[in-house]
Formats: C-alpha cells, structure tokens, sequence
C-alpha cells in the first residue's frame, strides 16, 4: 500500500499538464473579474453589419450568461456597478476586446480573497 501512494499521486501530477497559455489565460481573466482591465464588448448584427452596442469600462463577462444571453457587469465608480443583460440570437453575435492589456505571470497563478467575503459584515446596536 505505501508504495501505490506515491504512484498515484505522480499520476495525479501528470493529468495536470498545464501550459503557459492556460496560466495566462486565467490570471487575465481574473484580473477582469476584479475589475482591472478595459475592456470593450461590442454587438454586431450579421445579417446588416452594422454595430449595435458597445460597452466600454472596467467590465468583465458576467457569470449569469447563457447560450442566449450575455451579461456584462462594469465598475462605475468605487462601489458602483452596472450589469447588462443582451439577448443574442442567430444573427446577433459579440465579441470583447482588452483594451489595456494586462499584465500576467505564467510562472505563477493568481488567488484573491475579498476581506468582505471572510470577515462578515456585523452591524453593532
């Protein structure tokens, strides 16, 4: 048994193959989710080829999307938020651009905890 413990875990390890790409990928996008980068959503109809909206700010996909929906969540202020919600159909499609580009490791991932989160907000009467 003590010496199937350190074979598992090397297979363990080795189904985490995980690339610079990959790393990078999700420390950018956690940057967005905590409202560090610009980004730009737009909406294109196919069928004129014509935009239809923009959305420029510190915003980031929203995680309440769906196949027909998207939301975009962006920071206005220091704890002020405003979320869309867009209908897409076959004709309507989007596409998001970082705008200011951000600055991610690939050596290193990225965890954020919200003091909010963990500490609950007591009011004292």
């Amino acid at each position: 048994m003590k010496k199937l413990i350190p074979v598992l875990a090397l297979l363990l390890l080795a189904g985490c193959d995980v690339n610079d790409a990959d790393v990078a990928s999700r420390n950018v996008s956690k940057a967005a989710d905590n409202f560090e980068a610009q980004r730009r959503f737009v909406f294109y109809n196919g069928v004129t080829g014509e935009f239809m909206l923009e959305i420029t700010g510190l915003c980031s996909k929203d995680n309440s999307s769906t196949g027909n929906t998207l939301g975009v969540i962006c920071k206005t202020g220091p704890n002020t938020f405003k979320k869309h919600m867009l209908g897409l159909s076959d004709n309507v499609t989007w596409f998001m651009e970082d705008l200011s580009g951000t600055n991610a490791s690939v050596n290193h991932y990225r965890v954020t905890f919200k003091p909010s989160v963990i500490i609950p907000d007591i009011d004292i009467r």
